[in-house]
């Protein structure tokens, strides 16, 4: 049985989720202990705490696990989503990004946006006066993270010890913030990538300092194979992100040899879990044996992030009473 950590006083009320090291630790435990008890359903007050409040779903980039999960999440918790895509909302583009958010913030009570370069959400939702949760942006991708982690908990209880193998694009949103989320838990993050695609220096310290002295770290590898060997979990993602269509093809070439196939599973642990954010390519980042495998995983992630967003809605949206056992 979980117990809620937001009540009496939530200190996650009124602020922005734009990625995980944007909480800390115990912030990050609890709002994944509250999505444990919301999909156990043992909170049925929960369908009312969001009566009234509007959530405004601002997309440029197309989506269907987001959009959807989003939707669900308002409305099973008693609120109501308002979707905007394309060229209705362009963050800095149409108007400046302060000015659109001081605008939005005296409308719905919180926003997701969903877009391309960071810095302008940065600048969004520093000058919203609601919370605003990154739906996806090109440096990170916390929803999903939030929904990894939560699934990773379910098979192996805790994230602590557990050794993390991401193989592909280790400069991507989804590495980014699984990676966060890994090392400030007590995991090991490993990446296998060409080091055309390794994650930059910068991005390795922040992480070491994230997961120092709570026994968390991050290591880069080019050898798939030896990144792999004892993994607990086995992590990839398509090679080439949304908007980066152009590099397709390099990014086949170079990305080929970390491929997770059906030979390269069988290094990581017997207990090993593979998992992908999907969409997915079956035959080029993954085999299909191991994607449909009864090892993976990647259908208690899409179903996960309902849940860790709903937890996440509460978190940032109300003072957490009501969310008691």
């Amino acid at each position: 049985m979980y117990a809620t950590p937001l009540a009496p006083a939530n200190p996650l009320q009124g602020r922005s989720f734009l990625e995980p090291a944007d909480l800390s630790t115990d912030e990050l435990g609890g709002i994944l202990r509250l999505a444990h008890e919301l999909k156990a359903g043992v909170a049925p007050s929960a369908r009312t705490l969001l009566r009234g409040r509007t959530l405004a779903l601002l997309f440029e980039k197309p989506s269907l696990r987001t959009r959807v999960s989003f939707e669900v999440a308002i409305t099973t918790l008693g609120g109501e989503a308002l979707f905007a895509a394309g060229n209705e909302m362009l963050v800095g583009t149409r108007e400046s990004p302060e000015d659109a958010a001081r605008v939005l913030s005296r409308y719905v009570d919180a926003i997701v946006v969903r877009t391309h370069a960071h810095e302008p959400l940065e600048r969004f939702a520093r000058a919203a006066s609601i919370p605003v949760i990154n739906g996806l942006s090109a440096r990170a991708h916390p929803c999903q993270a939030l929904a990894d982690i939560l699934t990773i908990e379910e098979r192996f209880g805790s994230v602590a010890g557990l050794r993390v193998v991401y193989l592909g694009d280790g400069r991507n949103n989804v590495a980014h913030s699984l990676a966060q989320a890994v090392v400030m838990l007590g995991g090991s993050m490993r990446f296998a990538t060409p080091l055309s695609h390794r994650p930059s220096q910068a991005m390795l310290a922040h992480l070491a300092k994230l997961g120092a002295g709570r026994g968390g770290e991050a290591r880069a590898f080019t050898d798939p194979i030896r990144a792999l060997r004892g993994a607990d979990v086995v992590y990839t993602d398509v090679w080439t992100s949304m908007g980066d269509e152009h590099l397709h093809e390099r990014n086949s070439a170079m990305l080929l040899p970390y491929a997770v196939t059906q030979a390269s599973f069988t290094y990581a642990a017997s207990h090993a879990i593979f998992m992908h954010c999907l969409p997915a390519h079956r035959g080029q980042e993954v085999a299909a044996g191991v994607i449909d495998g009864t090892r993976s995983l990647v259908f208690d992630q899409a179903e996960n992030r309902l849940h860790a967003q709903k937890a996440l809605l509460l978190a940032l949206m109300t003072d957490g009473k009501g969310t008691t056992l």
